[in-house]
């Protein structure tokens, strides 16, 4: 059943490709069109059957009913204008932004049918050619509607990801970016800052212990510095949280304090027992 006549996605990469995948194959769309910044990246999601057409421009998404936007978050706030020119009136708009606060405030006064969409889906890989129609099934995707949102807009992107297998989430953006500052970009700064104390010549000697605990390190440092920085705020917050716990554990080992270090293992271990 159709959903849109003419899907427009920009930035036809691992979440916006993959998104395309699962509109085509389940026919939610007439026409689903992609916009990219290298020919390449359309020839690939044109061979692989996520899109019909493919433009360097954005003239190409004139008509659309729905627009995607799936590139980075910082390229999400600086393309809202070109869009908005080339958007009908009545168009729904939606976003696959890691952080929200930034991005609803300025995209729900550019566009009445503006709902913001926030998929916790995918992997550090990037690409078209790491896309895939499942990969949004049994996740999780927050939606970040504004106040003066339309109602059949949010039904219309509510019923997107459900048909994608997500189980649906409506947050205002300011609780969205202050859980995600813990959830996700919390984890990625670990990550990071982890393989970096690791000295070169000791990564041989790495048990899966390391390589699981740094693989979203793999991640595009593109795309997540520009994720760190439009949730500065919040996500020193959680720093700060962290940066806590870690003086506790470095204390408890400085005293040779058995009993503080083992309650503060303990108590981590009872928590991630809850992910399970």
């Amino acid at each position: 059943m159709r959903l849109f006549n003419k899907v427009a996605i920009v930035g036809t990469g691992l979440i916006g490709g993959s998104l395309a995948l699962f509109i085509k194959k389940n026919k939610l769309a007439g026409e689903v069109v992609g916009v990219a910044r290298h020919k390449a990246s359309l020839a690939q999601a044109i061979k692989m059957k996520a899109i019909d057409r493919g433009s360097l421009s954005l003239d190409i998404i004139k008509g659309a009913d729905l627009i995607i936007l799936a590139t980075p978050v910082d390229s999400i706030i600086a393309l809202r204008k070109e869009i908005l020119k080339n958007a009908g009136k009545d168009c729904v708009v939606t976003d696959v932004g890691s952080t929200k606060e930034k991005i609803v405030s300025l995209l729900g006064k550019d566009f009445k049918n503006y709902i913001g969409s926030h998929p916790l889906a995918g992997s550090e890989k990037r690409g078209i050619e790491n896309a895939s129609q499942d990969i949004f099934k049994d996740s999780l995707c927050i939606l970040t509607p504004t106040k003066k949102a339309s109602k059949k807009a949010l039904g219309k992107i509510k019923s997107l990801w459900l048909k994608t297998g997500s189980r649906v989430v409506i947050l205002s953006p300011e609780v969205h970016d202050k859980a995600l500052s813990f959830t996700s970009h919390l984890p990625h700064i670990a990550a990071f800052s982890l393989i970096n104390s690791v000295p070169l010549n000791f990564l041989k000697l790495s048990s899966g212990g390391l390589k699981d605990t740094t693989r979203v390190a793999l991640s595009s440092p593109l795309l997540w510095q520009a994720i760190f920085l439009t949730n500065r705020n919040d996500l020193l917050s959680a720093l700060a949280v962290f940066e806590k716990n870690l003086r506790m554990i470095k204390s408890a080992i400085k005293n040779n304090d058995r009993k503080t270090l083992t309650r503060i293992l303990s108590q981590a271990q009872k928590k991630r027992s809850i992910l399970e």
